[in-house]
């Protein structure tokens, strides 16, 4: 069976493939021609761009020869979710990380060998940089999918992307509803940086990436059996106050709602709190105990519920069941850090102190009160804390001499705390204590006052005195070999004063 020989380039389409120039699409007059082009010619004859994404065109000589789309990846596909080996709730927090190839067209006159696969590979090599400057985040991994009926990815294999396999048929309608097409695509994929997958499904992804994790909106993963058991804990500790007509969302489980958005990381008030309400299941809102609709669906608090619900709950109480359930959850602490922070809340006019320990644990707040700062706050807040063998680490702010007679005498912690050029007096005195100085009894020893940074101290006595301590020159005794130290010269047993062991070898 003879072969279909493939035609070869002329000079002119070597020199149009050698000189073609990529360009990003910023422009509107330019973004309006790529999608016009893409309904024309392209065979699906629609341009649906899902979430981030980006627009590129092969240039010659301001001639169009190809263009192509980005776009956000697939929601779930589960030949590339295999290929990765992350868990659902990693695909959820990192699928930011994933584009898709949605559009790939090359222009009528201009089907030459090789324009394809080089138009991919100028696309590839810049493909994740753009993406960062639009969307502020890099790119790990892409993917496509091809219509076996009209194409075989060819120019997909050639530029390094794999098979995986085919999808299940299944075509996105709306934001979470399918409809079956009966027209499976297949699917390819790229790594764009080395190793992708295993650092997509680590345990914690490069800093670079991490950025798109923190954007990600908190979800509720919580099992029923433990929501209920927080709502007996809240049922307990927190009174109803409104009327039991009214009671659509009972303020318990509007309170267990909260509890597990903050301990989720969900701290910026109503409109967040309602997003994560959205994420729960039906029966995850069953075991709140929140009432069904007309259509016997348990109904999710919105904003101006919880709105409401803060304004009247009490915050102590709030937080005092926060803490009991994530010890219930985690165990008791044991880091051996307590971080104080305050924030302010945007737009809310209120400054909060946080702890929290050295992994991110929640360990209470303080609102800054009125006409104050976060200084008091933080000794307020630091006062329930069981501050023995831990160290407590603050800002320049807090470093006061009270906060530090608090952590270290009265609640037996340690401290470490900022000093900072404005604190000039404790700042000279801190260098005057680490500054390079002679170990007595030493030749240079009788002079200490005179060197740079050093502190006057009376002569034969090499430390300040303490309560209970004479206060005369100090003496050295039971050296290594069981005799006095001193003198050389001094017969045995004899304790010789150490000030008048330094004046000796000052003068000798």
């Amino acid at each position: 069976m003879s072969q279909r020989r493939r035609r070869d380039l002329t000079d002119d389409e070597q020199h149009i493939l050698e000189n073609g120039q990529l360009q990003l699409l910023t422009r509107p007059e330019d973004i309006a021609r790529c999608d016009e082009l893409i309904v024309q010619h392209h065979y699906l004859h629609s341009v649906s761009l899902v979430g981030e994404h980006l627009r590129y065109a092969l240039v010659y000589r301001r001639q169009w020869l190809a263009v192509a789309t980005w776009s956000s990846a697939a929601f779930h596909l589960k030949d590339r979710d295999a290929f990765i080996g992350w868990d659902p709730e990693q695909r959820r927090r990192r699928l930011g990380l994933l584009a898709n190839n949605s559009r790939l067209l090359v222009l009528p006159d201009c089907h030459w060998p090789n324009l394809i696969s080089r138009f991919m590979k100028l696309m590839l090599a810049q493909l994740s940089g753009d993406w960062e400057v639009r969307w502020g985040h890099p790119l790990a991994l892409v993917e496509t999918f091809v219509d076996p009926r009209f194409y075989q990815g060819t120019a997909y294999k050639v530029s390094g992307w794999s098979h995986l396999g085919r999808t299940a048929g299944w075509k996105r309608d709306a934001d979470d509803f399918y409809q079956k097409n009966d027209a499976p695509k297949q699917v390819w994929v790229r790594e764009v940086v080395k190793k992708a997958c295993v650092k997509l499904r680590a345990a914690q992804l490069p800093s670079a990436w991490a950025k798109v994790e923190l954007s990600v909106p908190p979800r509720c993963n919580g099992k029923v059996a433990q929501i209920q058991s927080l709502m007996d804990w809240v049922r307990a500790e927190v009174p109803e106050f409104r009327r039991a007509e009214a009671l659509g969302y009972p303020v318990a489980g509007l309170t267990c709602l909260s509890v597990m958005a903050m301990a989720q990381g969900v701290a910026r008030g109503p409109q967040d709190l309602a997003q994560y309400a959205d994420t729960l299941s039906q029966d995850q809102l069953r075991a709140l105990r929140f009432r069904l609709d007309a259509d016997h669906h348990v109904r999710c608090p919105k904003k101006t519920t919880f709105t409401r619900f803060l304004h009247g709950v009490d915050g102590d109480t709030l937080e005092r069941v926060l803490l009991r359930w994530q010890t219930q959850l985690l165990g008791p602490t044991q880091d051996r850090l307590v971080i104080v922070d305050g924030k302010k809340v945007r737009h809310g006019g209120v400054e909060i102190v946080n702890a929290v320990d050295g992994a991110g644990r929640f360990l209470g707040s303080v609102v800054t009160p009125a006409k104050t700062n976060e200084i008091p706050a933080a000794r307020q807040l630091l006062r329930p804390q069981n501050l023995i063998d831990k160290t407590v680490i603050g800002d320049a702010l807090h470093t006061q001499q009270e906060t530090a007679q608090q952590i270290l005498y009265e609640q037996g912690g340690d401290y470490l705390l900022t000093v900072k050029a404005n604190q000039k007096t404790l700042q000279e005195t801190l260098q005057c204590l680490f500054a390079k100085q002679a170990f007595s009894p030493s030749a240079d020893g009788a002079d200490l006052c005179g060197q740079t940074g050093a502190q006057p101290r009376p002569v034969g006595d090499s430390s300040p005195a303490m309560s209970g301590s004479d206060s005369g020159p100090s003496r050295f005794s039971g050296g290594p070999a069981g005799g006095p130290l001193g003198d050389p010269r001094a017969p045995q047993g004899q304790v010789v004063p150490r000030g008048r062991l330094l004046a000796e070898q000052s003068y000798s």
